[in-house]
Formats: C-alpha cells, structure tokens, sequence
C-alpha cells in the first residue's frame, strides 16, 4: 500500500510538472495576402475600379499595392486634352509599377481600359518588362484576375479580359475570375470574366462598385486558400 502511494504522488507530481512545462500551442497568425493592383487609366475609370478593388481587398485582410503602369503616351499630347491631363496630376501619387511589385505580390488584378478589343498599349509595355521573371519563374503559382471599361458594352470588354488571362497562362499564373459566385455579377451586367464597366465619364454605379469589391475579396479568399 505504501509503494503504491508512493507511485500514485510521484506520476501526480510528474503529471503536474508536465503540464506546468508543457507549451500551449496556438494557431499563428496567418500572413496576409499580398495583392499587386496594376491599372492603367487615361480618363479616370480604370483608376476608380483599382481603389474600389484596393479598399475591398485591404478589408479582407490583404497587403495592398496600389499601382499605376508608367504612361508611354508623350507629355505633349497628354497636355493637348484636358480630361487626360487631370487625370494624370489626380493620380500624381500614385506609385508606378516595377517588376519588384510583381515579384513581391502573391496575387494580380491588372485592370485596363479596351483599346481595340484589346489592353492599352501601355499596359502591354508594361507586361514587355517581365521578361525576366517569367523566365525564371518568378510569376508562376500566383493568382491573377483582371478588369476592363469600354466606351461601348459590345467594344470588346470580353476580349481585353480573355487576352490578358491568356498572358497569366503564359506566366504559369492561376486564374480566378469572378464567375457568376455573386448576384452582383448578374446585376452589374453579366461578365464572368471579370469587372466590366461602360464608360461615358460618368462615376461608377453601385452595381459595378459591388461587382468589383466581390472580385477583389474573391481573389484574396481563394490566394489565401492556396497558401494556407
């Protein structure tokens, strides 16, 4: 009986002591989404869509930049048109991408006007400068989507946002168009591929603001899904 005392007040003593020493382990903290917002925006539209992507994307839980192409166009014609000219001092600060934004970021969301049912000249030169990370794989495995404004709603909205998703194929990137995963896609016209805005100079409406929140948060789940 003794002995058997004994051994009972020893393992409650080691008992005790262990789990007095024994750590709690805990979930860490997980790390954000780093998201790459990359517009081009000659008269204000593709700019607009870019903050209202960045505010939703930063509420759920994303690190965001923020950034404009460099413009190709020259300053003497940007002066020539007053409407262009004011957009360029409203988007004076602005960061202008670099391949290091890309490098950085875990996801994409380029969003550009249609020039010709295609992306404007200057996001294309943009894309012409990563060359260097896409030849050492530096753009693969990262998430991308993408947004587009036409004057028109038949002026090739759908075709700017297939040839760029056919330039993140070439990166080896992962697409995540919006589908039709919200009423808002329905109520903002329809585009499964992507935010789509008919622009007449006229601000965003709020079936487009909500189509463009609901894709930025859906890029930034779905990131965070594939690195969790």
């Amino acid at each position: 009986m003794r002995f058997n005392f004994a051994l009972t007040k020893y393992l409650n003593i080691e008992l005790f002591d262990l789990q007095a020493y024994t750590p709690v382990m805990t979930n860490p903290t997980p790390t954000p989404v780093k998201l790459a917002i990359v517009y081009y925006s000659t008269y204000g539209t593709n700019h607009a869509m870019a903050q209202v992507a960045a505010e939703a994307a930063r509420a759920a839980g994303a690190e965001v930049r923020l950034l404009k192409v460099p413009e190709t166009a020259p300053q003497a014609v940007i002066d020539t048109q007053d409407a262009w000219k004011a957009q360029q001092e409203r988007s004076a600060d602005v960061q202008t991408a670099a391949p290091a934004d890309l490098e950085w970021a875990d996801a994409y969301l380029f969003s550009s006007p249609t020039r010709f049912g295609g992306a404007a000249s200057q996001v294309r030169a943009f894309i012409d400068t990563l060359g260097g990370l896409w030849g050492t794989g530096k753009l693969a495995n990262k998430t991308f989507s993408a947004m587009t404004s036409a004057q028109n709603p038949n002026g090739g909205q759908e075709t700017t946002l297939m040839t760029l998703y056919t330039t993140a194929m070439h990166w080896g990137a992962i697409l995540v168009p919006p589908g039709y995963t919200d009423p808002a896609i329905f109520a903002s016209g329809g585009n499964p591929y992507g935010a789509s805005v008919t622009a007449g100079g006229q601000p965003l409406n709020d079936e487009d603001r909500a189509t463009i929140a609901h894709q930025a948060r859906r890029l930034v789940e779905v990131t965070a899904r594939l690195h969790g």
